[in-house]
Formats: structure tokens, C-alpha cells, sequence
């Protein structure tokens, strides 16, 4: 299944914005929602890991009214058939990690496949 194309603008928190010296604000960011296009829940980003403690990954959750909330969530620990992680928070609506394709990322490395095929290597 493809990646949700939800995008929103995440802009500093205030306190980063008020230690940051005189002329260099931080700008603000677009994050993309990393679950599956079929989701029907809040959209969501992952913006930083502490260190795989339970809940230490801290994700960005947004709705149609775009307001972001930040969230600590745990890591969903569902193995695919190589006992790979998921990737996304526990109980994340959709696919799994391994199913969820970014269309973008795969068109590029099509075309960088076409340009550079001697780079690639060719399931047998």
C-alpha cells in the first residue's frame, strides 16, 4: 500500500523560539504522515528517538483540524518474516512499516535504476 500524502507545517515550540538568539528563529517544518493511505485515525510523523525505552520515540499526531499534538509512543513490535521491526507506534492504524511504500522514494530509484543499472543488483 502507498504512504498517507497528509503533510502539515510544524512550527517551533515556543520555548525554542524564545532561547534562540536575536535574528535566527527557527523556521518552521513540513512533516508527511508515515502510515498507509487506508488509515482512518489521526495522521502521524515520528520526529526523534531517545533510545528505545518504551515510549521514547516522540511523534507528531494530526487530524483535519491540523492541530498538531506531540505524543511519546511505543514502538509496535510486530516481526515481518525477516524478524524485522515495524517502525511505527504500537497500534498504528493501517499496514505495518514493511507494507507502507513511499511512491516517491520508489519512483526515484526507478529512475536512478534506468541511469545507473551497473549500481543495482537484479533479484534473481
Amino acid at each position: 500500500m502507498n504512504q498517507c500524502t497528509a503533510v502539515v507545517l510544524l512550527p517551533p515550540p515556543a520555548h525554542v523560539v524564545t532561547l534562540s538568539p536575536p535574528g535566527h528563529r527557527p523556521e518552521a517544518g513540513h512533516v508527511l504522515c508515515e502510515l498507509g493511505e487506508d488509515h482512518d485515525a489521526d495522521h502521524a510523523a515520528m520526529l526523534w528517538d531517545e533510545g528505545g525505552r518504551p515510549g521514547s520515540a516522540v511523534w507528531a499526531r494530526w487530524g483535519t483540524g491540523r492541530r498538531i499534538r506531540l505524543s511519546p509512543l511505543p514502538w509496535c513490535t510486530a516481526p515481518d518474516t525477516r524478524s524485522e521491526a515495524c517502525g511505527l507506534f504500537a497500534g498504528h492504524q493501517s499496514g505495518h512499516g514493511w507494507e507502507v511504500t513511499d511512491p516517491t522514494d520508489e519512483a526515484i530509484a526507478r529512475d536512478l535504476a534506468k541511469r545507473h543499472p551497473h549500481l543495482w543488483v537484479r533479484p534473481r
